[in-house]
């Protein structure tokens, strides 16, 4: 049988193929930073609420722990009308507040600044500030200390608001301005006052700088008035904060807020390597915990005698080559064998000095060494063997 003719065959219709749109993957939305955190807020300040709750002890990083806030003042004694502010950062000052006002931890109220007011946040209030006074010597009836207006009013929150939401963009802003004017210093941080009148730019420069042809273009561009500050590499770290080499938060942005000369003597008095790239923090100059421990280590030595006396034997004479401090060991070897490493503790070494002062000689060094020291042993907590249980399997 024939096959039927192709062109006798019913046309199909194929239904037309629609283009499948991608599923565009929906990206989170991540939350704005919170510009109040350098202020000890958790949160924004709303216009329309209380705001009694924006200021916590855990979001404030130069936080002070109020350990007289439960103790009933005497019968009879008069409150302190003086309360410590908090503004950014690690910017605090002492206010007198008026008679018709009290003011509690957390509270946000209207200063006095120079010119027109600033905001800030109460962060210290009641007895304590007395210590706190005294330990900033300050004095408690100074006719200086600034005084505080009032609470916060809804038009004062609002403008605080809007000045410290401006702060970033300003300081991205100022940096092309003085880029542009090839100027060599670093605008690391803006705070702006209360008032949203004037704004002061936290800088750092090696050398002097001629800004004052940029403080004529600042204050066109953000009509506010200028303040020009310089500070140095640490407090340029303490404002921007970040990590240490130990793990943890840096100390200048969480609760130290005075800065001490360190020198390379902390470092050679506990005995550490002078390696510049351990040594130095994050601001690039030397860490500010060299100074911690340095006083210990200062008294512990008191009774060393000088590493720069040589130890006179009939073997040979003995120098000194390192000191463990809190073990009181000293670590000699003879000129002619500096492989021969001894420990010998520090009341023997002083014998053996005292002797050679009296024109005694001993006979050899090791007579005076530590021969063995005791081997501490470690016990595994997860039951594990040594490393060579596999050698003979």
């Amino acid at each position: 049988m024939d096959p039927e003719p192709i062109e006798n065959k019913p046309d199909i219709q194929e239904a037309p193929i629609t283009p499948v749109t991608p599923i565009t993957p929906v990206t989170p939305i991540t939350p704005a930073p919170n510009p109040f955190f350098t202020r000890g807020c958790c949160e924004v300040p709303r216009l329309y609420h209380k705001n009694d709750k924006v200021f916590k002890h855990n979001c404030s990083k130069f936080d002070t722990f109020d350990w007289l806030n439960e103790i009933p003042l005497p019968k009879g004694f008069k409150p302190i009308d003086i309360v410590e502010v908090q503004f950014k950062n690690n910017r605090k000052d002492f206010y007198r507040l008026p008679p018709d006002l009290t003011a509690e931890v957390g509270d946000i109220v209207a200063v006095e600044a120079s010119p027109g007011h600033d905001i800030g946040i109460v962060s210290m209030a009641g007895e304590i500030v007395r210590f706190q006074l005294r330990k900033k010597k300050t004095d408690l009836h100074s006719t200086e200390l600034k005084k505080v207006y009032r609470k916060t009013r809804l038009t004062d929150i609002e403008k605080w608001v809007a000045a410290v939401e401006a702060e970033s963009t300003t300081m991205f802003k100022a940096r092309e301005i003085a880029a542009r004017l090839n100027l060599q210093m670093k605008i690391n941080d803006v705070e702006y006052q209360g008032d949203n009148t004037k704004a002061v730019f936290y800088y750092t420069a090696d050398d002097r700088v001629d800004f004052r042809e940029l403080i004529k273009i600042l204050a066109e561009e953000f009509k506010v008035r200028i303040e020009m500050r310089q500070i140095g590499a640490r407090q340029e770290a303490s404002r921007l904060g970040g990590i240490g080499s130990c793990g943890r938060e840096l100390c200048c942005a969480t609760w130290m807020n005075d800065f001490h000369s360190v020198t390379t003597n902390a470092a050679r008095v506990q005995q550490l390597s002078l390696n510049p790239q351990k040594l130095a923090g994050q601001c690039g100059k030397l860490k500010c915990c060299l100074n911690y421990e340095f006083d210990t280590y200062q008294d512990a030595l008191k009774d060393f005698p000088n590493t720069d006396t040589v130890l006179k034997t009939r073997k040979g004479e003995a120098i000194h080559q390192k000191t463990d401090i809190f073990k009181r060991l000293m670590w000699y070897t003879y000129v002619n064998d500096p492989s021969n490493f001894m420990a010998i503790p520090v009341d023997n070494v002083i014998q053996v000095i005292e002797e050679n002062k009296a024109g005694k000689i001993p006979e050899k060094l090791e007579d005076f060494a530590r021969i063995s020291e005791p081997k501490t042993e470690f016990d595994t907590t997860v039951g594990q063997d040594d490393l060579t249980r596999f050698d003979n399997v």
